[in-house]
């Protein structure tokens, strides 16, 4: 495809093709042209490495009532309790959609097969073996092709949000395709970019997951609530690209060991390693800040041998896969594993119908603050949001009615030139690798599991001074000068490599100074959220943090 081939204008446009952007233009009416624009490709997304499962109230002895207390208890005083009541009582008729779609969950004869996790207090956790995600977003890719209404633009990399002045309308966003800038128009975008956990030296997730979506949309003004709320799953395999051990493993009866072989998480929580994912997460940091001599490198085990081996081989095949390309056999020796940033339950603020603040902008999934996961999702409930809240989008229609359309855009300029000295472009990449080098780790260990004032401030300081020096580079200065409907066109060597790193790290400082300033902001410790200084949980911060622009408050 070449970028000819890109209409000038869509009813639609979805960013990200992860389950939410993928479900989202399933269920928007087949009338509609459709754009789905990924970043890299159709299949590489964070719910693709979603491992546990789906969580639904789907057999005999569970309810969505007691999915909304588990979902309650779990977000720590914070969730929106009618986002939780939707969320679970629209649960098992999206389940069922899902199936219709041809997604093969695991059975036990003709019932679906539910599995337990931590913090739920029923068996509710459908899965496919171990890549649960993969089997999702697989089968509603598929789905997605065969749709000649919906049009799939890879490796496309959407810049910014193209705002009306005057109406404050979103009206379609720019894109770099195929090494030019262009221009988009769409009656609405949805932002289905995913987290952002690359801005941590230690995260399961995917190179893609950058906080795009939420960076960009910050830029045009969207609220954001709660930022600072971020899950750090306890057991990620310590090697290279953190692959994480699902919790599944530990429901299934796997015992967290240290050194000497003893199941230390008791001294943390009555519950041990089946408390919830905070508290084991710093039940490892405390332990390891007390044993360990290089916190770096430093590890405790999840030993799985204390569950059935033939039940391992059925439920786990992928753990015992990737566990097996780095020498370690589950069979016969614990697997080393450490916390790493897993899940950001804060986002751009959404209502029950996905819409934002700005007209015509709407956001599905991580990328959105949905009210369901308050200061700390329930495990499994993020796949279950992202296909809960894209069915909304079935609805789309009567909106866009209510709003009236778009009118065609009118012809492009001819598009602005680029030109810098092939040294200076050189420089500039130099400069781009360095800060997208040293700024996962500086937020790792200033706003990681353990966070506190001073180190906090400092790290806001210097990642101001990183985003000056950002703002001042030939490339920055260039494209922040470009008008809508103003196309651009680079005479450069690896333009399609660079621009991405220049995009991806605009992104990342951006989200950096937002989840530094919010966990400055909120002086308590609830949830995703632990201050050293502030130990405690303070009921006048039972209130969201929210953002608009540089500006932070509480709200309710």
């Amino acid at each position: 495809m070449n970028l000819l081939d890109i209409p000038r204008q869509f009813d639609v446009l979805i960013v990200g093709a992860g389950a939410a952007g993928l479900y989202t233009a399933l269920c928007l009416p087949e009338s509609l042209r459709v754009g789905l624009i990924t970043k890299d490709t159709i299949t590489l997304s964070a719910s693709d490495w979603a491992q546990g499962g789906i969580a639904a109230a789907v057999s005999p002895e569970d309810s969505p009532k007691l999915h909304i207390a588990d979902t309650l208890k779990a977000g720590a005083g914070l969730c929106d309790v009618k986002a939780v009541k939707f969320l679970a009582e629209k649960a098992p008729i999206c389940i069922q959609s899902l199936v219709n779609l041809g997604v093969a969950f695991d059975r036990h004869g003709n019932t679906l097969a539910l599995t337990l996790e931590a913090a739920h207090s029923r068996h509710r956790v459908l899965h496919a073996a171990d890549t649960t995600g993969r089997e999702v977003t697989t089968t509603l890719a598929a789905q997605v092709l065969l749709r000649p209404n919906i049009q799939v633009i890879q490796q496309a990399l959407a810049l910014s949000l193209w705002i009306e002045p005057e109406t404050n309308l979103c009206q379609g966003i720019s894109l770099f395709y195929q090494g030019k800038v262009t221009w988009v128009k769409a009656d609405a975008v949805v932002l289905a970019t995913g987290g952002g956990g690359q801005v941590f030296a230690q995260t399961t997730n995917p190179a893609v997951s950058t906080g795009d979506g939420v960076a960009i949309a910050w830029r045009a003004g969207a609220i954001l609530r709660d930022l600072e709320f971020v899950q750090f799953h306890p057991t990620a395999l310590t090697k290279p690209g953190r692959f994480l051990i699902s919790e599944a493993v530990r429901g299934e009866g796997a015992h967290l060991v240290d050194n000497e072989g003893r199941r230390f998480a008791f001294d943390y929580h009555p519950d041990g390693e089946l408390a919830p994912r905070d508290v084991v997460s710093r039940a490892i940091f405390s332990h390891l800040q007390d044993t360990a001599v290089d916190l770096a490198t430093a590890h405790v085990w999840l030993d799985m041998r204390p569950i059935p081996a033939d039940k391992i081989r059925h439920r786990f095949p992928n753990i015992i896969n990737v566990c097996q390309h780095w020498g370690i056999d589950v069979f016969n020796e614990p697997i080393p594993v450490g916390p790493a940033a897993h899940y950001w339950m804060g986002g751009i603020f959404t209502d029950l119908h996905n819409r934002t603040n700005i007209p015509g902008l709407y956001a599905v999934g991580e990328t959105a603050s949905t009210g369901v996961h308050g200061a700390n999702r329930l495990a499994s409930n993020s796949l279950l949001e992202c296909i809960v809240f894209g069915a909304q989008m079935a609805h789309f229609q009567d909106e866009m009615l209510r709003k009236g359309q778009t009118t065609e855009s009118p012809s492009s300029p001819n598009p602005l030139s680029f030109e810098l000295s092939v040294s200076d472009w050189e420089n500039q990449q130099l400069q781009l690798e360095a800060i997208r080098k040293k700024l996962p780790r500086l937020v790792w260990q200033t706003a990681g599991i353990c966070r506190e004032q001073s180190s906090l401030e400092n790290a806001i300081a210097t990642i101001e001074s990183w985003q000056q020096d950002f703002a001042n580079l030939p490339l920055s200065k260039f494209l922040q000068r470009l008008r809508p409907q103003e196309p651009a066109s680079f005479n450069l060597p690896n333009i399609d490599q660079q621009l991405r790193l220049w995009a991806e790290t605009h992104n990342l400082l951006d989200v950096a100074y937002l989840i530094l300033k919010s966990a400055a902001f909120r002086t308590e410790s609830r949830g995703g959220h632990y201050r050293l200084d502030y130990p405690q949980l303070a009921p006048e911060w039972q209130v969201h943090t929210t953002i608009q622009n540089h500006h932070w408050w509480q709200s309710n």
